[in-house]
């Protein structure tokens, strides 16, 4: 009998999926001789989809760049951007004359409506109101996570979304890398019988928690996204999308233990360009991190001249907080999040997110009734218990020479709105601004949970 038909008999076979759309592996094509490489299909559009970009950070320019591989399917036609060096590269690489080039999000809406969507990747506490002004003049619209800090405003999204009838699609890419589309399948055709649990980590990295966490833009809560939310609403996704169900309550652990005043070595100083005694042996010195090894050099926006980069970035360090000492600055994100939950069915699931790794990757473990999978989010291995076959599986990242971050999820996360979009279809997106929502407020219920030391009841 298929494996299929034995799951029936047993009573184990799952249901069908209530989202609109789940990505398949029809939409990848496996290249000649190699079971493990992937190539986009193409998609044919009667016309490109014309975008304006609001926010031409790294984000903005990660799903924009999706136009360089496929001219045909999607065209640039503005950018809203305050710092004028970003303005002017994002303007020069995807060909936008200068009356199209804007300041801010609201100088594009003082126009009449000019294209047929909006790439809104603005810092997260201002996806609000573009995204709102947005709908109103009948853009659809790509949104990068979080939809917003605010429950409020989520749901006040949500609501315009629907009755303003615009496709909304939230950056959620993990549910497009090959790797999490295997897992999905999976479940989903019963390869583990009846779901029992899953066990999800997010390891940071250190360096990678310093950059973002601490010094940068996500340093502090109050004037960015609490971390669960501003790093992990991936990961609830995730969870939420494999599991099917909604989640009935959930309980929240987790501070700040390291990244602290009370913490900085003997002999340290406020920067590491302040003559710090430790700075050579710190694993955190901005200047071996950024100016040494050149990481995460993005956020200074680099001058053209090559030559010129060694003095630019040490420039960086002595007046912006990415040449901040990492104990001395004024952020309060946990460095270590643990988060339970249990799902309407009896499904439980845990996650952790920990900031002192050497690595980085989501690790998963799912257990069901008839086999188990585990997952580094570039292998991934599943024992059947029924036959007792070890399965091990390798979804390559790189499709046709091309590379995108997230698993391989970025620029297919870009060609399932762009179909939505030409097709006027929200039905053909994998993931809905209602699904959206729904993974946003587990963040929201357990970042309560950790403040107020108790178990959340949906």
């Amino acid at each position: 009998m298929k494996r299929r038909s034995v799951l029936k008999n047993l009573g184990f076979a799952t249901g069908a999926t209530l989202l609109p759309r789940v990505l398949k592996s029809s939409d990848i094509e496996e290249t000649e001789g190699k079971t493990n490489e992937h190539i986009i299909k193409p998609i044919v559009l009667q016309k490109p989809v014309t975008v304006i970009m609001i926010g031409a950070g790294n984000r903005g320019n990660t799903y924009s760049d999706y136009r360089l591989h496929f001219p045909d399917q999607m065209e640039m036609v503005g950018v809203a951007e305050p710092i004028e060096e970003r303005n002017r590269r994002y303007a020069e690489r995807h060909n936008i004359s200068k009356e199209k080039r804007f300041v801010t999000w609201e100088h594009v809406f003082d126009r009449p409506k000019f294209a047929d969507a909006v790439i809104i990747a603005t810092p997260d506490r201002l996806h609000y109101g573009p995204c709102m002004k947005a709908l109103e003049m009948g853009y659809d619209v790509l949104l990068e996570k979080p939809i917003s800090p605010s429950e409020e405003e989520c749901l006040d999204i949500l609501n315009l979304a629907r009755k303003t009838g615009r496709i909304v699609a939230v950056c959620h890419v993990l549910r497009y890398a090959p790797y999490f589309i295997e897992l999905k399948r999976m479940i989903d055709e019963g390869a583990v019988g009846e779901l029992v649990s899953i066990d999800h980590f997010e390891p940071i990295e250190h360096v990678h928690m310093s950059h973002s966490y601490v010094r940068g833009n996500w340093h502090n809560s109050k004037t960015s996204t609490p971390i669960i939310m501003g790093k992990s609403c991936h990961d609830m996704d995730i969870m939420r999308w494999m599991v099917d169900q909604p989640c009935e309550s959930i309980a929240a652990y987790g501070d700040l233990k390291w990244f602290r005043k009370e913490n900085a070595p003997e002999g340290s100083t406020d920067r590491c360009t302040s003559g710090c005694k430790i700075e050579t042996t710190c694993p955190y010195s901005a200047k071996r991190i950024y100016h040494q090894e050149r990481q995460h050099t993005y956020v200074f926006d680099l001058p053209k001249d090559e030559l010129k980069h060694g003095d630019f970035i040490m420039e960086q360090l002595k007046t912006t907080d990415y040449g901040r000492c990492v104990y001395q600055m004024d952020n309060d994100q946990p460095d270590h999040y643990v988060t339970s939950m249990r799902f309407r069915g009896g499904v439980t699931a845990n996650f952790s997110m920990e900031a002192f790794t050497s690595y980085h990757g989501r690790r998963t473990r799912i257990m069901g009734s008839l086999g188990d999978i585990v997952g580094d989010m570039d292998t991934y291995t599943h024992t059947d218990f029924i036959t007792g076959k070890v399965t091990t599986k390798t979804p390559e990242r790189e499709r046709g020479g091309i590379y995108d971050a997230h698993g391989g999820g970025d620029l297919l996360l870009v060609r399932d709105w762009l179909r939505a979009v030409s097709k006027q279809d929200p039905s053909l997106l994998t993931s809905t601004i209602d699904a959206s929502v729904d993974s946003h407020i587990m963040c929201f219920r357990s970042e309560e949970s950790r403040l107020e030391k108790r178990m959340v009841k949906f």
